[in-house]
């Protein structure tokens, strides 16, 4: 299998984490606003990367893979 450039990768990356990011932040926001950044980026990102990891780039490689590998 071909490995895609690095540019898109990193443009595969940014389509999934920002809306992934925007979401979760506005679920979690009404409930993490009280605790401190670290404890609210953490709970961010426990959601986040896992959904990246099993959701989104998955999603995302199978509806661009023509574009990824061209």
């Amino acid at each position: 299998m071909k490995v895609p450039p690095r540019w898109k990768t990193a443009l595969l990356i940014w389509l999934g984490i920002y809306p992934t990011v925007t979401l979760v932040s506005w679920i979690i926001g009404v409930y993490a606003t009280d605790l401190p950044l670290p404890l609210r980026t953490l709970c961010l990102t426990v959601i986040v990367v896992p959904l990246m990891v099993w959701v989104m780039i998955p999603v995302l490689q199978k509806a661009l893979h023509r574009w990824l590998n061209k």
